[in-house]
């Protein structure tokens, strides 16, 4: 085989390679249970003993049939079924969450760092969309029961109930055992040490004293 096959194969296998490894890692067994107490250090969970394993491990009463509480600052309620709460997940590359809407209740702009999410609606009727990398276009649209929409992968995306009078419900499917959740808003003007004011007062082209009024409002109400 001539230097330039050879070269042409490796960068065709290291490409494959990286596309096999882009989301979670495949499953080199049948499963994987986590072990969530193990104080190995991997990315993701150690293994469980296959041995210890048993059918409960594959099972869990998640009651997604039963409503949320949505008194809350935004009118919604996220139930996240990961691997931290599923450890037969593990490996797996999937997750699920059940998304309960107050009327007029919002579930914010957000990402999942490493998951793709496939919302189906339950009840009611969603206004859904994202918004893609920089020059930012909006996707929305929206969405009655039994319709599916998809927010890819790291995009940032938000829901909203439009009834002004009946709660809203839709479940998602997740392409990670750990989708990861970074709310907007939260993130912006609520980490912990605050972003420098200067920062965020140059970037949103307003005074200071909104930005210190908006970061506590984070601070105070623990967003």
């Amino acid at each position: 085989m001539s230097s330039s096959s050879l070269f042409l194969l490796s960068a065709l296998l290291a490409l494959a390679a990286w596309q096999a490894i882009a989301y979670d890692p495949s499953p080199l067994q049948d499963f994987c249970v986590a072990d969530i107490k193990s104080p190995v250090p991997v990315n993701g969970f150690a293994c469980k003993n296959p041995m210890d394993v048993n059918s409960d491990d594959f099972f869990n009463a998640a009651k997604f049939d039963m409503p949320r509480n949505t008194m809350n600052k935004v009118g919604s309620n996220v139930t996240n079924l990961n691997v931290m709460q599923f450890p037969g997940l593990n490996t797996l590359g999937i997750s699920l969450a059940r998304i309960d809407y107050a009327p007029l209740g919002v579930n914010p702009p957000h990402v999942h760092p490493r998951a793709t999410e496939l919302l189906t609606v339950l009840e009611g009727t969603l206004y859904v969309g994202f918004v893609t990398s920089n020059p930012n276009k909006l996707f929305s649209k929206v969405v009655h029961k039994g319709d599916v929409f998809v927010f890819p992968k790291a995009m940032i995306h938000f829901q909203m109930n439009l009834d002004h009078n009946k709660p809203a419900v839709a479940q998602s499917a997740l392409s990670s055992q750990n989708p990861g959740v970074i709310t907007i808003a939260s993130a912006v003007f609520g980490s912990k040490p605050p972003i420098s004011d200067d920062v965020l007062a140059k970037a949103f082209q307003v005074e200071k004293k909104l930005i210190d009024w908006l970061q506590s409002q984070f601070w105070e109400n623990n967003y």
